[in-house]
């Protein structure tokens, strides 16, 4: 059940969005929590506040808070007494789910990018976060009104693109979250409107593009972070966003990423066919501007790496064909933690 100010929220009592998406209880949960007084000045005041920029220099050194980084269909659970930081980035169309235990600090986060793995992701996040019945605090962070960008301008032409994907994406988080026994108190709703701005060209585009969570208050802030601070694994964990897609093993799930008990990262495998390696040649072909409207759900309002990224997943699929060398045996690609703030890698994770 979703609570705002302790008071459950009531669908049935709101008005009911005109669009056709989604089911029409999430449509209901979406216009009464827009129109919330409280919600809103929530938003207000978390995207007036100053960016947080989270550096590599300060991932590496010892006595910087340490922190865990979410790509984009992850998830990491995280226990307060082993992590100070948890976050993520690069959020167009996608939602940041954060659900914080207020009894243990523990502290779940998601990077969203479809509804059909709501159900299983929240699932997943739920698992590790302890008492059923202790109040969970819930902050949903990202998308924005991307149906309303028609045109997009770039490379000095105009492409018609009209897609919409945060609206039923946010419509489904909240119809799950609402169905559920469990009470989530919905303290951030910075999403669709109130996540939106214009650029020059008249293109909207997401306020908040990433965010990170104090573990100890529960306290959030915008943020950034620096390629070196994604780590570890940043192009095979960028790979398993795609490849995924295709394998039946990940249907309906978030990808597996942060082990919590041994604050260790252990990057779950996946596979890939060697003509994937063939599609990377061909994509690396196209111009910056293919580049974006070929691969991206908003080409608009993509960080200026977006291409780069782009081309360094399809530079090591290229050079790396065959998944068995970059997951040999199935195996997980585990890494630990040292003193010094660093990942160091296990290759392959003993079976237990």
């Amino acid at each position: 059940m979703l609570l705002v100010d302790g008071e459950p929220v009531s669908a049935s009592a709101s008005p009911t969005s005109g669009s056709s998406r989604g089911g029409s209880g999430g449509r209901e949960l979406v216009a009464a929590l827009m129109g919330n007084p409280g919600l809103r000045a929530a938003s207000e005041r978390l995207t007036a506040e100053p960016e947080r920029r989270i550096s590599s220099v300060e991932a590496e050194a010892a006595a910087a808070p340490r922190h865990v980084y979410v790509f984009q269909r992850e998830f990491a659970t995280v226990d307060p007494a082993r992590v100070e930081l948890v976050g993520t980035d690069e959020v167009t169309t996608c939602v940041g789910v954060v659900i914080r235990n207020n009894k243990t600090g523990m502290t779940s986060i998601s990077h969203m990018d479809f509804p059909k793995i709501v159900e299983g992701g929240l699932k997943q996040m739920l698992e590790l976060l302890g008492d059923d019945n202790a109040p969970f605090d819930v902050h949903l962070i990202g998308g924005f009104d991307d149906v309303s960008t028609k045109v997009v301008h770039s490379a000095g032409r105009k492409h018609i693109k009209q897609e919409g994907y945060s609206y039923p994406l946010c419509c489904r988080i909240l119809e799950v979250l609402h169905k559920s026994r469990q009470q989530f108190h919905l303290r951030t709703f910075c999403v669709l409107g109130s996540n939106t701005t214009t650029d020059s060209y008249g293109n909207t585009r997401p306020i908040i593009g990433g965010f990170v969570v104090e573990t100890s208050s529960g306290a959030v802030n915008p943020a950034s972070f620096e390629m070196n601070s994604r780590c570890p694994d940043e192009i095979v964990r960028r790979i398993r966003v795609s490849v995924s897609s295709y394998d039946p093993n990940w249907q309906g799930r978030l990808l597996e990423t942060y082990d919590t008990h041994s604050d260790a990262f252990e990057i779950a495998p996946a596979c890939w066919m060697p003509d994937w390696a063939e599609m990377a040649s061909s994509l690396n072909q196209l111009s910056d501007s293919e580049v974006l409207l070929q691969c991206s759900t908003s080409p608009a309002a993509e960080p200026p790496h977006f291409v780069e990224n782009e081309r360094r997943i399809w530079r090591y699929l290229i050079e790396n064909p065959y998944w068995q060398d970059t997951f040999p045996k199935y195996k997980p690609r585990v890494f630990h933690r040292t003193s010094d703030g660093r990942w160091s890698r296990y290759s392959i994770v003993s079976s237990s």
